[in-house]
């Protein structure tokens, strides 16, 4: 595996069990994102239902120029099945201060399914682990996304992450 595919995470961390994996069992192909985070699992499950609004990757290629809110807005944590995450996937799992899991499918970008898991270290210290699972389209489209996928994703998905640390732990200082 090399660190598009699995950037920041253990090799324990990748044989846990993800909701994501019952979406899709014969996916080609997984990718795994991970950061330590000093907050509460609660407070980083705050952030991650952020991403009904916003994708807190890179703004000016994922959100139209527009920032990703910078404080939590009240409400966005009352999730529902079937809800709009990250603009481009829908809400098919989830527990409270545990996990979120989405799907999108596309006929050219195919099918995928992505898990936030939190996993706590300590009462005020968890691990943001990430397992994307992907059905690649098949033919030309499909062989050209085997290659560019894992690393556009890491790019776009490491910012993500590193976004949600920052915010969280700062939230968690009371700021």
């Amino acid at each position: 595996m090399s660190i598009a595919t699995r950037w920041g995470t253990t090799a324990a961390e990748r044989q846990l069990d993800f909701p994501c994996d019952r979406l899709l069992p014969d996916a080609d192909a997984a990718y795994f994102r991970a950061v330590t985070v000093r907050a509460r699992p609660d407070v980083i499950f705050r952030w991650l239902c952020q991403m009904r609004v916003a994708p807190y990757s890179y703004d000016w290629i994922d959100n139209v120029g527009r920032q990703s809110p910078r404080h939590l807005i009240p409400g966005l944590d009352e999730l529902a099945l079937g809800q709009r995450v990250m603009s481009v996937a829908k809400l098919v799992d989830f527990e409270r201060d545990h996990h979120l899991t989405g799907r999108a499918t596309s006929r050219s970008l195919g099918d995928l399914a992505i898990t936030y898991l939190i996993a706590p270290e300590s009462a005020n210290v968890c691990r943001l682990l990430v397992k994307i699972v992907v059905a690649y389209p098949r033919g030309l489209v499909g062989w050209i996304l085997r290659v560019l996928l894992p690393w556009g994703d890491l790019i776009m998905m490491r910012r993500q992450l590193l976004n949600f640390k920052q915010l969280a732990e700062r939230t968690s200082d009371g700021a």
